[in-house]
């Protein structure tokens, strides 16, 4: 357990320049999905994206929250200044494969944190599934509190949104997103370094639910980076998981 890493990354996000993106132009929000949106932050000196999906529990990227480190959420108090909240149990889905996910393949990156109080200010989102088929051209939107400029942490640490598109060949295992002005082919607005485990909503009749968790990112054309594809794990096949995690713990979604 290192405490100090944990304090030093949440630092690191404090002192942030003001952010436009995600990357390549996405918007700065607040409100609405917003409220919703968390920092995780590890003792290796990572950091990453959930959502609050429950009172006490945050869906995030099984990549994220790997065994041997200890994580918590970076929140802020009713007097404006950052707090490290406790987690109280991570649940990493059991067929998680790092290399795959490493490997831009589908694999179950999902992961649900207990937290050791709720967080106040907070509001929470809805988990839910996409609509089958989903179809080239379909529309989400993703939120994260990434970089907006690579390999730049002092540009991480506000929430963003972006509205992408999705290309390729979706299914029910993973979703591939791009920006509809770029197609991909150069760069545009996508996820980057802090937004994994970011949410993926599709709007649904009763407002925006989230559908799934961001994975990975590419630069223009696959190549290494940031604007390019954003990969998302779609929670079709993982929400039963969520559902009797969350049970587990005393808690319903």
């Amino acid at each position: 357990m290192n405490k100090t890493s944990i304090r030093l990354a949440a630092v690191a996000l404090l002192f942030t320049a003001p952010a436009q993106a995600i990357v390549g132009g996405g918007t700065p929000q607040s409100e609405g999905v917003a409220r919703s949106i968390v920092t995780i932050v590890g003792s290796r000196g990572n950091f990453c994206t959930g959502s609050l999906i429950a009172a006490r529990l945050v869906l995030t990227a099984a990549h994220c929250v790997q065994p041997g480190a200890e994580y918590k959420i970076l929140d802020y108090g009713a007097d404006g200044k950052p707090q490290l909240q406790n987690v109280r149990a991570v649940a990493i889905h059991p067929s998680f494969n790092m290399q795959a996910m490493q490997s831009h393949r589908a694999t179950a990156d999902v992961a649900l944190l207990q937290l050791e109080i709720p967080l106040k200010g907070k509001s929470t989102s809805q988990i839910g599934t996409p609509q089958i088929p989903i179809v080239v051209g379909g529309r989400f939107t993703i939120a994260g509190v990434g970089v907006t400029v690579p390999g730049d942490g002092k540009s991480s640490g506000t929430t963003r949104v972006a509205g992408l598109v999705v290309t390729g060949q979706p299914g029910t295992l993973q979703i591939r997103l791009v920006d509809p002005v770029t197609n991909g082919v150069r760069t545009g607005i996508g996820a980057c370094t802090g937004d994994s485990g970011g949410p993926a909503f599709e709007d649904k009749p009763n407002g925006p639910v989230v559908i799934g968790v961001i994975s990975w990112s590419t630069g223009p054309n696959g190549s290494a980076g940031c604007g390019g594809l954003t990969g998302v794990t779609p929670l079709t096949l993982y929400r039963d998981w969520l559902v009797q995690t969350a049970r587990s713990w005393g808690a319903a979604l």
